[in-house]
């Protein structure tokens, strides 16, 4: 007789089996684990219209800090969340109004995170609009040659710290 686990096991098995044939008939034969997929049309795309970027004028140098750093923290993907938020946690403290100004533009203009992490990271070019002082802070910030462990968004206990 047949124990309980081997049986389990055979049965199992031969539904496994009787099933592989219909599931693997319907996966592409031109996709597959090495990357091998075909062009996309982008006809699916959606673009959803943002408003224009506009410069907050007359807006006061320390809200203005903080809600960068609230921008920087809060971004639709978790890359440039932790990226920009260390970023923010590093410098904006010491950016004069100039580069405030920059980097409002460079996080809040384009309507695509990925682009920012893309010109970060040099994987694609900036565009002259927004390459300056701050971007190459960026670039720099990025290479992270001093091999810090960038896993999460800091706390924001050090705000209260360096106010006092």
């Amino acid at each position: 007789m047949l124990s309980s686990v081997v049986a389990k096991r055979l049965v199992n098995g031969a539904w496994q089996a009787a099933w592989r044939p219909a599931v693997t008939g319907l996966i592409s034969p031109r996709r597959g684990y090495r990357g091998e997929a075909p062009e996309d049309s982008k006809g699916d795309l959606i673009e959803i219209p943002l408003p224009p970027w506009e410069e907050k004028i007359g807006e006061p140098i320390d809200i203005k800090r903080r809600r960068l750093l609230y921008e920087s923290r809060k971004r639709g993907m978790l890359e440039n969340c932790i990226l920009l938020s260390l970023f923010a946690k590093r410098y904006l403290n010491t950016m004069s109004e100039t580069q405030l100004l920059q980097y409002d533009r460079l996080i809040n203009e384009p309507s695509n995170d990925w682009d920012i992490y893309y010109w970060a990271t040099e994987a694609q070019p900036t565009p002259d609009i927004y390459q300056g002082e701050v971007m190459d802070l960026l670039k720099e910030f990025t290479k992270n040659r001093n091999h810090e462990q960038r896993l999460d968004a800091p706390n924001l206990e050090y705000l209260d710290k360096e106010s006092q």
